[in-house]
């Protein structure tokens, strides 16, 4: 099946889901917690069912990583794996503040190659293959994204995280010289917003993140022209056995990825942080 066919299929899905969680939406939050500061609804929980029982019913050779389903390891077997944030941005849909995304990837050979981020509130999908193209659907129009030409790091635009940013974030910003800069909850709203020239660099230098926050973001910003890496400058490798991203997190237009690595290195160092041992 060619990507381009499964794109549609799995924006199908991704829109159908998010009929769920404007149900749940309008609804009082049923709560629970994973870990101290990890909550998960109800929405998170019908959405994942959702598309993890769509997925397996359409693509039934497949793997899949899923934020809210038990992960047995049969994935390690397979060549292709769907990861499944149901609710990126958990935080950000318990305040009703709209900054939240269903995310679906897929990654091939360990790769991200497809992705679809969807805003179900405001009705807004970012869907990209590697290397192939992105594109940004609304309610009015199809169009295709391309990543901002802005070559140089002080002139960029930052998006920051609204509810996990950390002082070293701050002090990267200043060592680039960066004064730009905008809040957005959801690592995926967050590399749409680069992959639509609303900004230019998202840094999360910090672990926290995992496959299926990760997937389908790098694959929709690399096929607008952009980049993402841990923070020294490696790629990110999906299907592991540790879907953590102990590394940490950098995704940037592409024009100057490799200056704003070495750029960070020094603040990194400062803060005690090394890209050989888990933060």
């Amino acid at each position: 099946m060619e990507l381009l066919t499964e794109l549609k299929m799995i924006e199908t899905l991704v829109r159908q889901s998010g009929q769920i969680v404007r149900r749940y939406h309008d609804q009082p939050n049923e709560i629970d917690w994973k870990g101290a500061n990890d909550p998960v609804t109800a929405a998170d929980k019908a959405v994942n069912e959702f598309l993890v029982a769509a997925l397996r019913q359409t693509f039934p050779a497949d793997g899949i990583l899923a934020e809210e389903s038990k992960d047995d390891l049969e994935r390690l077997a397979c060549t292709r794996i769907w990861c499944v944030d149901p609710l990126d941005g958990t935080k950000e849909f318990i305040a009703r503040n709209g900054e939240f995304s269903i995310m679906v990837g897929l990654a091939i050979n360990g790769v991200a190659t497809l992705g679809v981020v969807y805003q179900p509130i405001l009705d807004l999908m970012y869907s990209g293959i590697r290397d192939k193209g992105a594109w940004l659907t609304t309610a009015a129009e199809r169009v295709p994204m391309r990543c901002s030409k802005v070559g140089r790091p002080a002139d960029m635009g930052l998006v920051v995280s609204r509810s996990h940013r950390n002082a070293i974030t701050d002090q990267i910003k200043d060592s680039l010289g960066i004064s730009k800069e905008r809040i957005s909850g959801s690592v995926g709203l967050k590399c749409g917003l680069i992959a639509r020239t609303e900004a230019d660099l998202y840094l999360h230098p910090a672990p926290g993140t995992k496959e299926w926050d990760t997937c389908a973001p790098e694959a929709i910003l690399f096929g607008a022209g952009g980049k993402m890496s841990d923070c020294w400058g490696q790629p990110l490798r999906y299907n592991q056995v540790d879907v953590h991203r102990h590394r940490g997190l950098v995704a940037s237009n592409g024009r100057c990825h490799t200056r704003i690595i070495s750029l960070m290195t020094p603040t990194l160092a400062a803060a005690g942080l090394a890209p050989d041992h888990a933060w």
